[in-house]
């Protein structure tokens, strides 16, 4: 089992798990440690829990309750890819849903689960502007939902929630060079991770994490238009871990390069007319 740990949270943990186990192989007993939601990316599996036996395919959910035994078992297909996403008591307690939903074991591919499984795949690769941590909040609250058949309620902001969205949106602007997650945006507001993230989006129709890449690239174009520091340096200065990341996720947002950009704010005016004569 090849293991990558893609975010460490206070309130969610996210790794990708790999596992070659050969059809026929000897499985074992493990046990969860704490409540999780594994998303099944590729390949299928067994799973014996609680007395009940699930086989698992792309697209359905390994369901985790800590203190419970499993075992998984490979006689089909060998090979399998997860992403689970690994909850905090506190998040759990917020989501809600009882012992029987959390114990459930396993649920089918649902589309309105798998959809988010690949929005959170597409995170992982760095191919979307949301958090990690936020779809993993996203994920398994509609996870709850859709076992429990209860919707979750949609979240109306009140008038001390939109303040606390606008103050913490211009902390995040003012930090957006640093590391800021969700956990740190949500105590700048005094209010739980889970509750942080619906109110902010119902405020101000994005994300923090959304807000927070936006930022940067805010801050990046000032910056490319302004002075002549190589692309680089301000592709750290502004908050990006890395040169490619942020070329890739300017351009896209752009639909110019960075260095391209820097020549059209400059007065090269050809570069954007030839960029929008090919829409």
């Amino acid at each position: 089992m090849a293991t990558s740990i893609l975010l460490t949270g206070r309130s969610v943990t996210v790794s990708a798990f790999r596992c070659t186990a050969a059809p026929g192989e000897r499985p074992y007993v493990e046990q969860f440690e704490s409540h999780s939601v594994s998303y099944v990316r590729k390949g299928s599996f067994g799973c014996h829990h609680r007395g009940r036996f699930f086989e698992l395919v792309a697209g359905s959910v390994l369901i985790g309750h800590p203190g419970d035994e499993f075992m998984c078992t490979h006689d089909h297909v060998c090979g399998d890819e997860c992403l689970s996403f690994f909850l905090a008591p506190e998040l759990v307690q917020e989501i809600g849903g009882s012992k029987d939903v959390w114990q459930a074991g396993a649920a089918p591919p649902l589309p309105e689960l798998m959809v988010i499984g690949e929005l959170a795949q597409a995170a992982a690769a760095g191919n979307s502007d949301l958090g990690l941590d936020e779809i993993g909040h996203v994920f398994a609250s509609r996870f709850v939902a859709s076992i429990s058949g209860k919707p979750a309620k949609p979240a109306a902001a009140t008038a001390r929630d939109r303040r606390r969205a606008v103050e913490t949106a211009l902390w995040i602007d003012a930090n957006s060079h640093r590391a800021v997650d969700l956990e740190s945006a949500a105590y700048q507001a005094g209010v739980s991770p889970f509750h942080f993230l619906r109110l902010f989006a119902t405020a101000l129709g994005v994300t923090p994490h959304q807000y927070l890449l936006r930022s940067r690239l805010r801050h990046a174009a000032q910056r490319l238009s302004e002075d002549e520091a190589p692309v680089t340096d301000i592709a750290y200065d502004v908050g990006f871990a890395d040169l490619s990341n942020f070329t890739r996720t300017f351009t896209r947002a752009a639909g110019v390069s960075p260095l391209k950009f820097r020549q059209a704010s400059r007065g090269m005016r050809k570069i954007f007319q030839e960029r929008l004569s090919r829409h």
